[in-house]
């Protein structure tokens, strides 16, 4: 499903890649799915919760996302979205990646993570650049974009394969809004479909 969409895309810049997730609250509507579908919604305290976990690129625009259960902690889909990714230069995430085997996995895809560690850390951390980190709020940014989507701000559909493609719609949406070639028709035709 995501080829489709992210094929519409066309320069990405992948010297700083930034990662993160977010929550997105359920509405009571989207619980009752059959048994044996994927739902991706967990119990957290904040209720019913799914965690998009999404990786942009140096200019802010949406590399690729994976949807879970709100209780899923980002480092557990890290290598995923590296794998994803394929290749960069740097990997910049919050204290959340905070592990060594992120690191290593950002490193056996050639890129330097800037990941900054735990206050009770005992060991230093010489690939953290403060001036890469300050810039993370790109990927934040793409967050508070996304969710002026209401089908995404909170969600309705009962299956995660539902709710994953209203992302991928409004990242082709936002793609095609940076795409100077892209008229505002071709937009309104995307977002019937």
């Amino acid at each position: 499903m995501g080829g489709f969409f992210f094929s519409l895309r066309k320069e990405i810049d992948t010297e700083w890649i930034f990662t993160d997730g977010s929550y997105v609250r359920c509405h009571q509507h989207a619980s009752g799915a059959r048994r044996g579908e994927d739902r991706a919604i967990g119990q957290s305290r904040g209720g019913a919760t799914t965690k998009i976990h999404l990786s942009c690129d140096a200019d802010g625009y949406p590399l690729n996302f994976k949807i879970t259960g709100g209780e899923v902690h980002d480092s557990q889909v890290a290598g995923e979205l590296i794998e994803m990714i394929g290749q960069a230069d740097y990997f910049i995430a919050d204290k959340g990646y905070d592990s060594e085997s992120i690191r290593d996995k950002a490193r056996s895809h050639n890129m330097i993570p800037v990941v900054p560690k735990r206050k009770n850390a005992k060991q230093p951390n010489p690939e953290f650049d403060s001036y890469l980190y300050k810039l993370r709020h790109l990927v934040e940014n793409m967050f508070a974009r996304l969710k002026h989507f209401r089908s995404i701000a909170t969600r309705y559909e009962k299956l995660a394969r539902n709710f994953k493609s209203i992302p991928y719609l409004a990242c082709t949406i936002i793609h095609c809004k940076m795409n100077d070639s892209t008229r505002p028709s071709d937009i309104l035709n995307l977002s019937r479909l």
